[in-house]
């Protein structure tokens, strides 16, 4: 009897030790990487925004430029019609107060600040209220092309999916 208990206790401690080899001794091991926060989704219908990002800013977070043209299939055709149409016509509406600001002070906006102050105006009853995009979509400005541009954030619009249909995708 004695020899089996010592036997077990020599098994059980040479499986420790095993798993220590295997795992390594540095030190309590890591916590699990904390999960994401849920997306936040948002109402677009007859909802507007003064809200345009710097583009260098919205591309250090992960945004692309969208497409902006109709790529759906089926029922998606609805949406990309919609969102498609709402910035096309945003930064139509943008680019006709540039011009007028330009036919005043003969230069577009110097910068995001000028640009942000002059032509979207937030805060003031003359402002521009542009349409709101999807959850995973923002107005930028580009200081190069001296225009609104809108940005798509992928990482956004697949964390929502995987939360809405789960990792399988169903």
């Amino acid at each position: 009897m004695k020899t089996i208990c010592k036997n077990n206790w020599m098994m059980l401690l040479a499986t420790i030790a095993g798993a220590v080899v295997l795992i390594g001794c540095s030190g309590p091991a890591a916590p699990p990487a904390a999960a994401p926060a849920p997306v936040q989704t948002r109402q677009t219908l007859k909802k507007t925004t003064q809200n345009v990002l710097e583009l260098s800013e919205a591309m250090k977070q992960g945004g692309v430029r969208a497409e902006m043209s109709i790529t759906g299939q089926g029922l998606d055709v609805a949406a990309d019609a919609y969102r498609t149409s709402v910035g096309k016509l945003s930064i139509i509406a943008v680019d006709q107060k540039m011009n007028f600001f330009q036919a005043e002070n003969d230069r577009k906006p110097k910068d995001y600040a000028e640009f942000m102050a002059r032509i979207i105006e937030p805060g003031k009853p003359d402002g521009l209220m542009l349409p709101m995009l999807p959850y995973y979509q923002e107005y930028a400005y580009d200081p190069e092309a001296k225009g609104l541009v809108v940005v798509e954030f992928p990482a956004k619009k697949e964390q929502r999916q995987k939360e809405t249909t789960g990792a399988s995708g169903l």
